[in-house]
C-alpha cells in the first residue's frame, strides 16, 4: 500500500534527504534510499510498506525479549518485510532481506485491524518485531495510537537505528523497547551491517531519557564480537547509561551469509555475564540455550521471577518490590 513518507524534505531538483534513520539519505526522483522501501516519487518520499504484513502472531513477551515489561503477558507481534541494516548473520534474513516490491507472502491488513486482533487475543501490547519498526514508522505510528486509545501498550524491537526526531514523535505512544547493541565498533557496524555504531548510542541513551522502558540485545558472535575488550566496552556503556537497564546475552547460530562459524560456546556467553555483572549491571540474561534465566533481586540476590516456558512465576515479590529486602524491580509490572 502506497503511502505518504515522513521525516524528509526537498532539497531541489526534485531530490529529497529522508531523516527517518541515521542513513539520512539523499534520494534523487525515482529512486529508492538505502532500505529499498521508500521511493522518491515526483519529488515526494512515499513509503510501500504501510499496512503490508509479513508476519503476525500473539508471542509470550519474553520472547521479545522483555524480561521486565509485564512478565508472563503476551504480545501481539506484527512486521512488515524489510530492514534498514544488511547483517550478514541476520536470524531473520528471509522477512527482513528481502525486496519488497517483487513478490512477497503479505496481506494488508489496516491499523485498527492490527488493535482488534490483538485485542481479540487477549494481549496486552503491540510488539513491531521481526524485521525493523523504523522501516515501517508510518504504520507502527498509526497503530500505536490507535492501540494507547484502546489500552495496549506498544512495544518496538529494534536495531535502533532511528532519528531523534522520529523518535519525539512516536514517543508519547511507546511504553517499551528492546533495542540490538550488535558491538561497540563502528567498523563492525560499517563491514557487517552498512550502518553507523554511533546513532545506536544515541538511541539507547534518548529512549532511556525520554523514560520509554529500555532492555538491550546483543547477539555474542565468535570472532566477530566475543573479545573481553569488546564485551566489556558493551557492559559499559550500559550500565553509563542505566544499571537497572536489563543486557540479554543472545546465542549466535549461522544463518544467511555467515555460515562458517559455529554456534556461540556456552562458555562465552557465561563469560559475557560475568563481565556485565563486573560492570555493576543488575539484570543480565542469557538466551537461545536451553537454561531459562531467573530474574533476582539486584540488592540481595533473591529470586523473584522463575521462567520455565510457557509459565512465567512471579515467587518472590510483595508487589513490586522484593519480599525479603524491601528494593524494588526495575519495569513495567
Amino acid at each position: 500500500m502506497l503511502h505518504k513518507a515522513e521525516f524528509y524534505k526537498s532539497i531541489g531538483h526534485k531530490s529529497v534527504k529522508c531523516f527517518l534513520c541515521g542513513h539520512n539519505c539523499v534520494i534523487s526522483l525515482g529512486q529508492f534510499g538505502f532500505c529499498n522501501l521508500r521511493k522518491n516519487i515526483d519529488g515526494h518520499l512515499q513509503t510501500y510498506t504501510y499496512a503490508e504484513v509479513i508476519a503476525s502472531n500473539v508471542d509470550p513477551i519474553e520472547k521479545k525479549p522483555l524480561y521486565h515489561f509485564l512478565p508472563g503477558s503476551n504480545a501481539f507481534s506484527i512486521a512488515t518485510p524489510g530492514c534498514n541494516f544488511r547483517c550478514d548473520f541476520c536470524q531473520n534474513w528471509q522477512i527482513s532481506q528481502v525486496d519488497t516490491l517483487k513478490d512477497t507472502p503479505i496481506k494488508s491488513v489496516t491499523p485498527d485491524k492490527i488493535v482488534n486482533q490483538a485485542l481479540d487475543a487477549g494481549c496486552q501490547s503491540i510488539a513491531y518485531t521481526y524485521t525493523e519498526p523504523t522501516i515501517f514508522f508510518e504504520y507502527a505510528y498509526d497503530t500505536a495510537r490507535i492501540a494507547k486509545e484502546n489500552g495496549l501498550y506498544n512495544l518496538f524491537v529494534t536495531n535502533g537505528y532511528m532519528s531523534r526526531e522520529a523518535i519525539d514523535k512516536i514517543y508519547p505512544y511507546l511504553d517499551g523497547a528492546n533495542i540490538d547493541l550488535k558491538s561497540f565498533s563502528d567498523d563492525f557496524y560499517k563491514k557487517r551491517c552498512k550502518a553507523r555504531l554511533e546513532p545506536v548510542l544515541d538511541a539507547i541513551r534518548y529512549m532511556k531519557k525520554l523514560g520509554i522502558w529500555v532492555e538491550v540485545t546483543t547477539l555474542v558472535i565468535p570472532g566477530l564480537n566475543d573479545s573481553d575488550q569488546e564485551l566489556r566496552k558493551i557492559a559499559d556503556f550500559i550500565a553509563t547509561v542505566g544499571c537497572e537497564i536489563p543486557w540479554h546475552i543472545s546465542r549466535f547460530h549461522p544463518d544467511y551469509m555467515h555460515t562458517d562459524s559455529k554456534p556461540t560456546p556456552i562458555e562465552t556467553l557465561h563469560r559475557t555475564a560475568n563481565i556485565g555483572r563486573d560492570a555493576g549491571l543488575c539484570y543480565i540474561y542469557v538466551g537461545n540455550i536451553s537454561q531459562e534465566s531467573p530474574t533476582l533481586c539486584c540488592q540481595c540476590g533473591h529470586l523473584l521471577i522463575k521462567r520455565e516456558y510457557p509459565a512465567v512465576k512471579m515467587s518472590g515479590l510483595n508487589g513490586k518490590k522484593c519480599e525479603k529486602c524491601d528494593t524494588p524491580l526495575d519495569g513495567v509490572f
